[in-house]
């Protein structure tokens, strides 16, 4: 198997995934309340089986489960996102204990995770974060601060938190602690978002931590956080083409029925060559993605720059296929409750988080001059 070629199994796990994201998963996301978390669909992941894969896959595997299942139910990919991203620095860096308390309750669904780096003045820029973590005894720590744009946030049942240990001493002063939700001295608020997923803000006000919910080494935390992006950034990717896919199809569809001028849209040079380019720039975007992913499995030694350049792509491909949709679309697509109006919404953040457009391009800009002093 290549990066370029999956083998039959797989294109075959693809379509049931898709099956039972619209059959089992759209059902329960349409009876969930928007910016809220789903409970119940994150439970039928649970259920499912594909909660446990988290742990257990590779990270093409991880890109083929949140493309497959963002082409028939955005929330149930970004549900599942969502618990990967926040308890994956428990799987690969947590203690037996920290792993065996929450790490089953992941994979069953009862427990929501969330991952808590940004903060009101540090969000591209993580290395300048400001919560502290100011020592109290001899192995405990007080977090004050601010977390924000942080997704589930503020209901979820544990959250990595990201403190700076050593004032001015940049990527290399951050740790990462396993913090309960119910610790005291943290509160949290939601945050009324364009896209449907729950995104909130955390208070830490002298939040107690010890030795005990530290994950990985003190001043190890930054390697944590990257060590995350690196294995999620192309699966955000993934998740990009599964919407791109979704709006292409549907355009697909749209254009080959609907009659305009004699004929059928897609009789139009104009329209036909608009479909074309939709298709060539995501079949473009999957195998980048697919590539990243293949890289990181391999333990390739370029995967921070293959994956800045899957996300980057993949996420403003997306943009550009769903907004050439709604245009051939016309006003259907814009009412509330269509497709593409679902999709307009969804595509606009992932060119944000976990590093934005820009800073994927200046990770990719630092890795080819690194390569080139290395010569």
């Amino acid at each position: 198997m290549t990066a370029f070629s999956l083998e039959p199994a797989q294109l075959a796990w693809c379509a049931e995934l898709r099956t039972l994201a619209a059959q089992r998963l759209r059902p329960l996301a349409e009876k969930g309340e928007p910016g809220r978390v789903n409970r119940a669909l994150v439970a039928e992941l649970g259920t499912l089986g594909l909660l446990p894969r988290l742990f257990t896959s590779g990270a093409l595997d991880l890109c083929l489960m949140r493309e497959s299942l963002a082409h028939a139910c955005t929330e149930a990919e970004t549900a599942l996102a969502l618990q990967g991203l926040g308890a994956h620095p428990v799987h690969a860096h947590g203690t037996p204990a920290q792993r065996d308390r929450w790490l089953p309750r992941v994979s069953e669904g009862t427990a929501v995770a969330a991952f808590a780096l940004s903060e009101p003045g540090a969000g591209s820029d993580a290395a300048a974060l400001a919560l502290t973590a100011r020592p109290d005894g001899p192995s405990g720590w007080r977090l004050t601060g601010e977390k924000c744009w942080i997704s589930n946030a503020p209901e979820a049942d544990f959250y990595t938190v990201f403190a700076r240990t050593t004032p001015g001493a940049g990527a290399r002063g951050i740790s990462a602690f396993l913090v309960p939700a119910d610790r005291p001295g943290l509160t949290g608020s939601a945050l009324d978002m364009l896209s449907p997923h729950p995104v909130g803000a955390l208070a830490l006000d002298a939040v107690p931590v010890t030795a005990d919910d530290l994950l990985g080494e003190v001043d190890g935390g930054f390697r944590v956080a990257m060590d995350t992006l690196n294995l999620f950034r192309p699966s955000v990717g993934a998740f990009a083409v599964g919407m791109a896919q979704a709006a292409l199809d549907a355009t697909l569809a749209h254009t080959a029925r609907r009659e305009a001028f004699g004929g059928t849209l897609s009789d139009l040079q104009s329209v036909a060559h608009q479909v074309a380019e939709m298709a060539l720039r995501t079949e473009s975007a999957r195998l980048m993605v697919y590539a990243a992913a293949t890289a990181y499995d391999a333990g390739a030694a370029d995967v921070p720059r293959r994956a800045a350049m899957a996300k980057l792509l993949a996420t403003e491909t997306a943009q550009y296929v769903v907004d050439r949709a709604v245009q051939l679309h016309g006003a259907h697509a814009l009412l509330r409750g269509h497709l593409l109006e679902h999709l307009y919404r969804e595509v606009r953040a992932p060119r944000i988080y976990e590093g934005a457009s820009e800073v994927q391009r200046g990770i990719i800009a630092k890795e080819l001059y690194k390569n080139l002093e290395d010569r």
